[in-house]
């Protein structure tokens, strides 16, 4: 982790003190999904309720801008230009840079006829197992850490090469056997950890941002 990321974890728990128990947790989380994206792969992410909203949050973060201005590249400028230079000059003007990232709690034909045709708790691995490529990194958002379709998922994202982060409360769990990393936010009652998480996850999106769209 560079300087300026190192500094935006600062941040955060100089705003959030009790979250100093999950900064060894959240730069872990951080370097595996830095390091899929150097390495060109992509960020799953799944939750119910509260958390689904979650996953959709990170994901809307992340595909386009969020704090900073993200510019397509020079040479992706001048591809679309080529095509067409009317459309392809608003297309460079326009299209924001992205860090790739699906949440799974979408599709609603593809989920709702998985869970009709087979075991609904398994949806999750379904979109990991047509989605997930080794490189990947899975994030799953239980606040129990206990949600079986989140299980399903870890297990089938485990066993096709891909990364696990567990983003849960405060008590042990399943997901936390099974992650690569588990963020245990320091609370017991569900409202009171969805509330952590979204500092957290707003922190790792800000990391991320910064470190392949800001400037030096």
């Amino acid at each position: 982790m560079e300087a300026r990321q190192e500094h935006i974890l600062c941040l955060l728990i100089e705003r959030y003190p009790q979250l100093a128990v999950c900064r060894e947790s959240i730069k872990q989380a951080y370097d595996l999904i830095e390091d899929a994206y150097l390495k060109d792969r992509k960020l799953l992410v799944s939750g119910n309720g509260g958390s689904a909203s979650d996953s959709e949050h990170i994901v809307g973060e992340l595909m386009k801008e969020f704090r900073l201005k993200r510019k397509v590249y020079a040479n992706q400028a001048e591809s679309l230009k080529s095509i067409d230079e009317e459309m392809g000059a608003i297309l460079a003007e326009n299209l924001q840079g992205a860090l790739p990232a699906i949440s799974l709690t979408g599709h609603s034909s593809l989920t709702t006829a998985f869970m009709n045709d087979s075991l609904p708790e398994l949806v999750f691995a379904q979109q990991i197992n047509g989605y997930g490529k080794a490189g990947d990194v899975y994030l799953g958002i239980s606040t129990s850490g206990n949600s079986k379709n989140i299980l399903y998922a870890a297990i089938t994202a485990k066993a096709k090469g891909l990364k696990v982060i567990g983003l849960t409360g405060r008590l042990n769990s399943r997901l936390a056997d099974f992650a690569d990393v588990c963020i245990r936010v320091p609370e017991t009652e569900t409202f009171k950890i969805q509330e952590l998480h979204l500092p957290v996850y707003h922190s790792i999106c800000m990391m991320l941002e910064d470190k392949f769209f800001g400037e030096g």
